[in-house]
């Protein structure tokens, strides 16, 4: 809880509020709440959403670190030396995030209704995001992260995008969570607030 008493505030200064939309800070925040809860629910919604948007988080910032160029975008800001290097190193928690979910979803099980909960989470992000900056393009939700172009009018794009998100990530990592890591477990209280 120390790392979110420094990260929130930072991110809040440096980025502001507009950031907490994106789906991979949001992701970080009920991580928390999850963990602090023992809530098998979100956590397993998370899980569903930041393995693969972590993991492509990863990849793109490889790929600028050993080939020059980013291979999808949205990690420019690792490379602006407008904003003070420790400040853009807090953006490592999503090299952790996953592992992290993983962890605890193999102590507690997963909720099958974490894709669902995830999915309601995107829509109402995407469609927050839409009354944003378009040159930040918060959630793609103006243009696509692969051919960084928009799909229609606003509400055809949005739909798009949730669906392709849902249809490419969060079904089939769903399906593999249901499979490998089991119903929620019913684990004795040990105290308000503990995460068994």
């Amino acid at each position: 809880m120390l790392w979110l008493a420094v990260w929130v505030p930072t991110y809040w200064i440096v980025w502001g509020w507009p950031s907490f939309l994106r789906l991979c800070n949001i992701a970080v925040l009920l991580t928390c709440i999850g963990l602090w809860r023992s809530n098998t629910l979100l956590l397993s919604s998370q899980a569903v959403s930041s393995i693969v948007a972590d993991a492509a988080w990863c990849v793109d910032v490889a790929w600028r670190l050993f080939l020059g160029r980013h291979l999808f975008g949205g990690t420019e800001y690792m490379w602006d030396k407008h904003f003070p290097l420790w400040v853009r190193l807090l953006s490592l928690y999503h090299v952790v995030l996953p592992a992290l979910l993983i962890w605890s979803l193999r102590r507690v099980g997963y909720d099958r209704r974490g894709w669902k909960l995830q999915a309601g989470i995107a829509a109402v992000l995407f469609a927050l995001s839409r009354f944003l900056d378009p040159a930040v393009n918060i959630n793609f939700a103006f243009r696509d992260p692969i051919f960084h172009r928009a799909w229609g009018p606003a509400p055809v794009h949005l739909l798009v995008m949730w669906l392709g998100l849902n249809a490419v990530f969060y079904w089939p990592i769903h399906f593999v969570f249901a499979r490998y890591l089991g119903q929620p477990k019913r684990l004795p209280l040990q105290g308000a607030g503990t995460f068994q």
